[in-house]
């Protein structure tokens, strides 16, 4: 996510029990210095939804080239002298070395390691549970947006509207072909190109979730498919979305009702302004769109929203997480890399690598932000766990969001690309921010994490309103980059940790729901599957089991709604 105003130049200051001198100690590998922090009152986050590598790359389309890449090695120190980063040989694009469904041939190369048959069962393992979860959904919620796993019933929140959209079915389409799940992709395929039609809802609808839902998995799928229906039905929904950008700055509003074209914001943001996680969060699949339909007009739409940003004055480098969209300006002195904030980082960084790394502009803002972030939004918990915060008006909040742990895959890797030589430092940061993240599970009595949470001495702590889990996929995303980056059994194993806790906790006969307590054993769930479990959560974990080349991080780029998109050849081209 964004931040904004420069305020006080942060740096991690020692908490109780860890001394001025461990605390430097600990950051100076990280380039993080000190400085006062005051903890701003809390207020509640927007539940927002969220990584990839490449290099001279050709998308897959029609007749992928065979080029050879050289994907940069990372080489992070692990723990307990495991094994340092070793990338995998790079791999073009639709050459015979990738796979991107699951079988068994896929788990060849896994087998030759000690923990190949281990991992192979875990893989079986976690296709079981996409099969569990659609399977509930496709008898008891077919068509509509969510299942309520529990009454056994169609669910869907307010971001869809009042129109059952299937979004389930078009969340969950690229999960299913990775799976190798044939018949149910088949059948989800025939509903899409029978049934999903945007000119039917009426009602207002989050631009940001249709667009890393509908139009970045019905793009997933058409990439992986080749099937021209997908791409069609993508460019349907993304030409109902485009009256959202008609503002006097091209910053587009939040909210747009596709029958009638009227667009607003949300009302609590920050006087009606525009959000950054979610109108930086267009980038990726509007630039696909573009190279796809050679149609200039969507890259040009995102292209107009980089601009503005990049225009405005960023002390200490750091964003807001408000825009106006009247008058291009901060709304807010409110930074996150949690809610409000973290995708728009994740979409700079992405749109570098996933444009074979042409799109230097988007590199140049990532690194600029990321080395503004490491310096005003760590903070070092009591047992010297690295925490991202939020700023508001200079004040550093207590606590981090689960939404910000995705932050660990995407510093890792970006470390990986890294060519400003501080690389080793991004590294590093992703490497304990994924810590931090595993030990607010570990701590739980569901071995889950809650939407927010601080540390009391080894113990993650979280406000009563913010103890809940709701399948929420940061974490094991991170475990996920970290695995394909540094193949340290470690990250599979936590990995695992999250599958026995789900089915433990989450699991009921027709699906998984989330809970309403971590910190309680087997307690009450809230009855909702939502629909990023399948397009997220479940695929992160199925691919930090498979093989390398199921969906490779040098080919592939992952949407903040984990939908796989081609590296193109370069940023397309408008005509």
């Amino acid at each position: 996510m964004v931040i904004l105003s420069g305020i006080v130049w942060f740096v991690p200051i020692p908490e109780e029990g860890v001394t001025y001198e461990e605390t430097a100690a600990r950051f100076e590998g990280l380039g993080v210095s000190s400085a006062s922090q005051t903890e701003a009152p809390i207020e509640d986050p927007n539940q927002s939804q969220h990584l990839p590598q490449p290099e001279q790359f050709n998308p897959h389309l029609d007749s992928p080239a065979d080029v050879k890449v050289d994907v940069p090695k990372a080489s992070v120190e692990e723990p307990g002298g495991a094994a340092r980063v070793d990338h995998t040989t790079a791999v073009p694009a639709g050459s015979s070395h990738e796979s991107n469904v699951v079988t068994e041939e896929t788990a060849a190369s896994d087998e030759q390691n000690k923990h190949g048959k281990e991992d192979t069962a875990r893989r079986r393992k976690v296709v079981e549970m996409i099969k569990l979860a659609w399977d509930g959904y496709e008898k008891y919620a077919w068509g509509e947006n969510e299942l309520s796993p529990m009454s056994k019933r169609g669910h869907s929140a307010s971001v869809f509207g009042t129109t059952a959209m299937g979004a389930t079915i078009v969340d969950s389409l690229d999960t299913l072909y990775i799976a190798g799940l044939t018949e149910e992709f088949n059948r989800a395929t025939e509903w899409v190109k029978s049934s999903l039609d945007i000119s039917k809802v009426y009602s207002d609808v989050s631009v940001f979730e249709y667009n890393i839902r509908f139009v970045g998995g019905l793009l997933s799928a058409y990439a992986l498919s080749k099937n021209e229906m997908f791409l069609k039905k993508a460019e349907e929904v993304a030409i109902k979305l485009l009256p959202a950008f008609g503002t006097s700055t091209g910053i587009p509003y939040a909210i747009i009702n596709p029958a009638t074209g009227s667009a607003k914001n949300w009302g609590w943001a920050s006087g009606g302004s525009s959000i950054l996680a979610e109108f930086g969060s267009l980038h990726l699949e509007f630039q696909y769109l573009t190279y796809a339909t050679k149609k200039p007009v969507y890259l040009e739409k995102v292209e107009t929203i980089r601009k503005r940003l990049k225009e405005l004055d960023k002390p200490d480098g750091l964003y807001s997480n408000f825009v106006n969209p009247h008058n291009g300006q901060w709304a807010s002195s409110h930074m996150s890399i949690g809610a409000l904030g973290d995708s728009f980082y994740e979409y700079l960084l992405k749109s570098w690598l996933g444009t074979s790394k042409a799109d230097t502009e988007a590199r140049d803002m990532y690194y600029a932000a990321v080395d503004s972030i490491l310096n005003k939004l760590v903070r070092i918990s009591s047992n010297g766990l690295t925490m991202l915060v939020d700023l508001r008006n200079g004040m550093m909040d207590g606590k981090m969001q689960h939404l910000a742990c995705f932050a660990g895959g995407m510093l890792a890797l970006g470390g990986a690309h890294a060519i400003n030589g501080n690389g080793a430092r991004y590294l590093e940061a992703g490497k304990e921010v994924t810590r931090t993240c595993h030990e607010s599970y570990r701590g739980t009595a569901s071995k889950l994490g809650a939407e927010a949470f601080e540390f009391e001495g080894n113990d993650p702590v979280t406000r009563t309103n913010e103890r809940m889990y709701l399948l929420r996929p940061e974490t094991v995303e991170s475990f996920f980059v970290m695995w394909r980056l540094t193949h340290n059994q470690m990250y599979r194993d936590w990995g695992w940790e999250v599958v026995q806790a789900l089915e433990e906790q989450c699991k009921t006969d027709a699906g998984y729901s989330g809970i309403r307590d971590v910190y309680s054993n087997h307690g009450d769930k809230d009855d909702v599957q939502q629909s990023f479990f399948l397009a997220e959560t479940l695929k992160y974990l199925l691919l930090l089991f498979s093989d390398d080349s199921v969906i490779p991080l040098d080919s592939w780029v992952f949407n903040t709604e984990a939908h796989p998109f081609p590296v193109l050849p370069t940023v397309p081209q408008r005509k």
